[in-house]
């Protein structure tokens, strides 16, 4: 038996939690599930996420998680980056497949692709200076003094600052986690992601990085020039791929029209922070939407699987919402402990209702109006006869 995790979240959270609990109950793997309330109203009234909650992800090694709500532009920073910078949850794993039955602009092209997006540094860092205050005017001011290109000409009254970090070990770790799930899945590519023509000293140590790893996993070049002077990363447990594997570079405003373009041709893909939060959306408008992107965040002190979508509380206690998204996320999870064969008949159950047409919530119907859409705890139940069926 595993003990996992459970946080329901809020909003919709609670609703689609119930839903994947019983689905992933109905492939017959044992889980005793660790129930921890984490939702906005716990956090405001307790004054930030609960010790008990870090504690039973780091006792469990695993958690499953609903969607939280985060105030925009006021109150307490993202729970997710909070949860993922506390417990080293490095590596953010966003698969984007198309399922038959789901509207897309893509009709006729199969998308399957896996988004690879660093969890901890980049903008996401939290490292800012608020507009107006005094500590702002010092880091201008200091910045000013040392900088040798382009200095901050604003004025620190109106200016608010991010920093950027990107790191060398930061960079390779999530790389190795790329390449080592091209590997273990049999992907043909991996494609690094960044902004280099512009922020050298970042996104320019972030290609070099990414390339030293490729290099110690034996990849493809796509372009020999490419490989010319690179050594191999002597940090990386590098499994010989014997060249199966392609490693290319994009940058990231090319990346997003080569995306909408052909996603055919791109397999993982590997990422900063930022430019994968903003690509795993991206990649889940072209398989129909946040309904059916599911995600993982995998690191050092465990791993928490959550839908990538948020807690669209307007839904709330209406049982309407679609669970797809977190019941794959409940797939990835038994992929994660090692029980493929229960992994494997949930997602094909998930894909054969949602091909059928027939219990699935509304956003699934080809009229969102479809008076014969079903709630969220029914088609969790139509997966589970599914799967009894099979």
């Amino acid at each position: 038996m595993y003990k996992v995790t459970l946080i329901p979240g809020d909003g919709v959270g609670p609703e689609i939690a119930e839903a994947t609990r019983k689905c992933i109950d109905a492939t017959g793997v044992k889980i005793d599930w660790d129930v921890q309330e984490c939702g906005i109203e716990v956090i405001e009234a307790e004054g930030g996420v609960p010790a008990r909650v870090l504690e039973s992800i780091k006792a469990n090694g695993v958690g499953l998680k609903a969607p939280i709500t985060t105030p925009i532009g006021k109150g307490f920073r993202s729970v997710n980056v909070y949860l993922r910078q506390e417990l080293g949850l490095y590596a953010c794993i966003r698969p984007c497949k198309t399922y038959k039955g789901v509207r897309t602009f893509f009709e006729g092209v199969d998308v399957d692709l896996v988004v690879v997006r660093e969890n901890t540094e980049d903008l996401y860092a939290g490292v800012e200076f608020e507009a107006g205050k005094p500590e702002t005017t010092e880091v201008m001011n200091k910045i000013n003094e040392m900088a040798t290109g382009r200095k901050i000409s604003t004025s620190p009254e109106t200016t608010g600052i991010s920093i950027k970090p990107i790191s060398v070990e930061g960079t390779s770790r999530i790389a190795e986690a790329a390449f080592k799930y091209a590997v273990d899945n049999k992907r043909s590519s991996v494609t690094s992601i960044c902004k280099a023509n512009i922020m050298k000293y970042t996104d320019g140590l972030w290609y070099d990085t990414t390339r030293s790893v490729a290099k110690a996993y034996n990849a493809k070049f796509e372009w020999s020039e490419l490989e010319e002077g690179i050594k191999a990363s002597k940090d990386v447990a590098a499994t010989d791929c014997g060249g199966k594997i392609t490693y290319m570079e994009r940058l990231i405003d090319n990346m997003c029209m080569q995306l909408v373009q052909k996603p055919e041709l791109y397999d993982v893909v590997l990422t900063e922070n930022l430019y994968g939060d903003i690509l795993s959306d991206l990649c889940a408008g072209l398989v129909g939407g946040l309904g059916v992107a599911p995600g993982a965040n995998i690191g050092t002190e465990g791993a928490i699987f959550e839908a990538t979508h948020g807690s669209a509380p307007k839904y709330k206690g209406q049982n309407k919402v679609n669970p797809v998204a977190l019941i794959l996320s409940g797939k990835m999870m038994l992929d994660h402990l090692g029980e493929h064969e229960a992994a494997t008949r949930l997602d094909n159950a998930v894909a054969a209702v949602i091909e059928e047409g027939k219990d699935v919530t509304y956003d699934l119907k080809p009229v969102r109006t479809d008076p014969t859409a079903v709630g969220t705890q029914e088609m969790a139940e139509a997966i589970c006869k599914k799967m009894q069926d099979m």
